[in-house]
C-alpha cells in the first residue's frame, strides 16, 4: 500500500467495505484523522495504520472537529474527523459549524448504530444526519455496504467543490461483508475567472474608476491567489484592505496593504474604502460583521460602485447591493480582470503618486495612535486600572494593559508564524494588531463565534504544517474550555504555543454589563490558579508575565521550545480588567422595567 495514496489497479475487485471506506480515503491522499476510537468504526481503524493514516486520538471531538478545520485551512487539504456514533459525534457538532463558516473542506465521519437497532432506542442511538444538515454543505448517508466508496468517495469532493464540510454518515454493521467494487478517483473542480460579459463589465467600471478599493477576502486565501491579488491592485494602484478575521489575505509588508476591516480592525483601511468610488470584493461574501461601523466610523462608501467575486453565486449581492457580481475562483479573476486592464489607460493612472501618499499617511498616522493608545480610556477601564495599581500579581509584579500586551507580541512574532484567536475581548482588540505575510496563517472562529476554538485549530494546523511556528491566543474564559488538549499536544508530539490572556473575567459579555446594566456583573466572573502551573501538571512547559518587558522574550522562549525542542508551551500573562469596544452597540437595548420590585434595575 502506499504511503500517499491507494495503489490498486484500475476495474472492481473483492473487498471488505471497511477496506473499501479506507482505500477511497487513501486515493484522496488522507494521512491524519482526528478523533477518539470507537467500536463503531474498530473494523476500519485497525487498517488505518496499514494505509498510511494515522489515528491522532484527541481529548474530546469537539476538539477533534477543530484540528480537522485548522488541519484543512493550512494545508488546502481534507481536514478528517471521526467520532463513536451517538455522544462522540454529537461533541462535533459546534466545531463543524465553525468550520462551515470558515469554507473548510472537512469530512465528519459519523459511525451509526446498526441497522438492525435503528429506532429501538439502543445504546448510543441518535438520528445523527438532522445534527449537521445546518451546518454541511453535503450529506451522504451509506445505504447500502456496496456502497461504501462511492459515498465516501463522493463527500471527500463535496467538501472540496462546495468548499465546506462534508458528512459520511455509515450505519455501523455496514462496514462488514463482501463486495466487488472499484475506488472511485478523486474529482476536482477546475475553477474558472466568471462570465466574459461580468468580466468586461467589472472592467469596464474599474477603468474609469477614481479612487478603487480591494477588499481580499478568505477566497483569495482558499485559491492561494494572493500573489495574483497584488498584480491587480498593483495595476490600479489601490489600496487593500483584508475583509474581516482574514489578515492573511495580503501580505502586510506590501505599501498598498492596509489591514482588515470590521470589528477592531484598522482605522486605515476604513477611512480609505470610505473614499471608494468602486470597491472590488475579491472572494468575499461581505459578511454583515466585517463592515458593521468601528472606531465611531461609519465607512462603508454608501455611493460606491461594488464588484463581488464569490465561488459561491449565492453569495453575490446577498448583503450589499452590487453594480457586478462574478461567479469566479478569486485567483482567476484577478488575471482576467488584470489581463483587461493590462493595455488600458485608466482613469485612476493618473492619480497614482497622489494616492500611495494617501495611503501611506493614512497608514502612519494609524501606527502612531497604535503605539500611543496603551490603555483603553472608557471609565469602566479607567477604574480598573487605577484600582489594579493597587493590586500585585500572584508571583509578586504588575497587571499589564492589554493593547500594550498585544503590541509587544506583534513584534516578538516568529516570521512564517500561524496564529489562532479564540473570542473574546482581548482578542478581538488583537485584529488591530495580527499581521501576515503569507496565506493560511490565521485561523478564527469566523462568524460563527464559539469559544473553545484556538487550542484545538491550533494543534490540527501544526500537524498539517509541522515546519511552521504554531501560537493561539486565548482569554482565560475560553481557554478553560479546550486547555485539556494540551494532553493530546504533549502525549503526540503536536509542540503550539498558547498565549492564555488571565484578566478573571468573561470580558465580551461583561462589556455589555458595563454599557447596559449598570455595571451590575452577573455570573462574569472567573477566578482561576494558575493556566502555565496546569500546562506544567499535564506535561507542557509554562511561563507567567507580569511585566511588560517580559512579554516578547516569554513569546521567544516559547516559540524556541516549540521548534527547536518539540515542546508545548503555554505564556500565562496576567492582564488588568480594562475592556474594548463592544462586538456591536445595536446587539442590545437599555433595559425598561415595569414592575416596582425591579425598578432599579434600569
Amino acid at each position: 500500500m502506499s504511503k500517499t495514496g491507494t495503489n490498486l489497479p484500475a476495474g472492481p475487485q473483492k473487498m471488505t467495505p471497511s477496506e473499501a471506506f479506507v482505500e477511497t480515503m487513501a486515493a484522496n491522499k488522507v494521512t491524519d484523522i482526528f478523533g477518539i476510537m470507537g467500536s463503531a468504526f474498530m473494523d476500519a481503524m485497525d487498517i488505518f495504520a496499514p494505509a498510511g493514516i494515522r489515528l491522532i486520538p484527541v481529548v474530546h471531538e469537539q476538539g477533534a472537529a477543530h484540528m480537522a478545520d485548522g488541519y484543512s485551512r493550512v494545508s488546502g487539504r481534507h481536514g478528517v474527523v471521526i467520532g463513536q456514533n451517538g455522544p462522540g459525534v454529537s461533541n462535533c457538532v459546534t466545531a463543524i459549524a465553525a468550520a462551515y463558516w470558515a469554507h473548510s473542506p472537512v469530512v465528519m465521519i459519523t459511525p451509526e448504530t446498526g441497522t438492525m437497532g435503528m429506532g429501538l432506542g439502543g445504546f448510543q442511538e441518535a438520528n445523527q444526519l438532522p445534527m449537521f444538515a445546518e451546518f454541511t454543505k453535503y450529506q451522504g448517508h451509506v445505504n447500502n455496504p456496496k456502497r461504501m466508496a462511492e459515498y465516501t468517495g463522493r463527500c471527500f469532493d463535496r467538501a472540496m467543490s462546495e468548499m465546506g464540510p462534508t458528512q459520511l454518515n455509515i450505519p455501523r454493521d455496514y462496514f462488514y461483508g463482501e463486495i466487488e467494487v472499484e475506488i472511485p478517483q478523486p474529482h476536482r473542480l477546475d475553477r474558472g475567472p466568471g462570465g466574459e460579459k461580468s468580466l468586461d463589465e467589472a472592467a469596464e467600471l474599474l477603468a474609469n474608476a477614481k479612487f478603487p478599493v480591494i477588499i481580499s477576502g478568505g477566497g483569495v486565501v482558499m485559491a492561494d491567489g494572493m500573489k495574483e491579488c497584488q498584480a491587480f491592485a498593483e495595476r490600479l494602484g489601490a489600496p487593500v484592505v483584508n475583509s474581516y478575521l482574514h489578515n492573511d489575505s495580503f501580505p502586510a509588508s506590501h505599501p498598498l496593504w492596509c489591514g482588515p476591516l470590521g470589528y477592531q480592525g484598522s482605522k486605515a483601511a476604513m477611512k480609505l474604502i470610505s473614499q471608494a468610488d468602486v470597491v472590488v470584493a475579491l472572494g468575499s461574501r461581505l459578511g454583515p460583521f466585517g463592515t458593521l461601523p468601528q472606531h465611531g466610523m461609519d465607512y462603508w462608501p454608501k455611493n460606491a460602485k461594488i464588484i463581488q467575486i464569490d465561488a459561491d453565486n449565492k453569495m453575490l449581492g446577498l448583503v450589499k447591493k452590487i453594480s457586478v457580481g462574478i461567479c469566479g475562483d478569486a485567483k482567476e479573476a484577478a488575471i482576467a480582470l488584470t489581463k483587461r486592464l493590462a493595455g488600458k489607460t485608466l482613469v485612476c493612472d493618473a492619480t497614482k503618486t497622489e494616492r500611495a501618499k494617501t495611503i501611506a499617511t493614512e497608514k502612519a498616522a494609524w501606527e502612531k495612535e497604535l503605539d500611543e493608545w496603551t490603555h483603553e480610556r472608557d471609565p469602566f477601564s479607567l477604574d480598573m486600572i487605577e484600582e489594579q495599581k493597587k493590586e500585585k500579581t500572584p508571583t509578586g509584579g504588575h497587571y499589564l494593559h492589554p493593547r500594550q500586551v498585544l503590541r509587544e507580541l506583534e513584534k516578538a512574532m516568529p516570521a512564517d508564524v500561524m496564529v489562532s484567536t479564540d473570542i473574546g475581548n482581548i482578542n478581538s482588540v488583537a485584529n488591530s494588531y495580527l499581521r501576515f505575510e503569507r496565506p493560511r496563517s490565521f485561523l478564527a472562529p469566523m462568524s460563527f463565534g464559539n469559544c473553545g476554538y484556538a487550542l484545538p485549530t491550533i494543534i490540527g494546523a501544526k500537524a498539517a504544517a509541522p515546519e511552521r511556528p504554531a501560537i493561539a491566543y486565548a482569554g482565560d474564559g475560553a481557554w478553560a474550555m479546550s486547555m485539556v488538549e494540551i494532553l493530546t499536544a504533549v502525549r503526540h508530539d503536536i509542540p503550539v504555543t498558547a498565549v492564555v490572556f488571565h484578566n478573571r473575567q468573561w470580558g465580551a459579555e461583561k462589556k455589555n454589563q458595563v454599557d447596559f446594566y449598570n455595571r451590575r456583573f452577573v455570573a462574569g466572573e472567573l477566578d482561576s490558579p494558575s493556566f502555565a502551573g496546569m500546562a506544567k501538571s499535564m506535561g507542557a512547559e509554562g511561563i507567567v508575565v507580569d511585566e511588560l518587558d517580559q512579554v516578547g522574550p516569554a513569546l521567544k522562549k516559547a516559540v524556541e521550545m516549540q521548534m527547536k525542542e518539540g515542546k508545548t508551551c503555554v505564556v500565562e500573562i496576567m492582564c488588568t480588567r480594562e475592556l474594548g469596544d463592544p462586538f456591536r452597540r445595536d446587539a442590545l437595548s437599555k433595559p425598561v422595567r415595569f414592575l416596582d420590585k425591579y425598578k432599579d434595575y434600569v
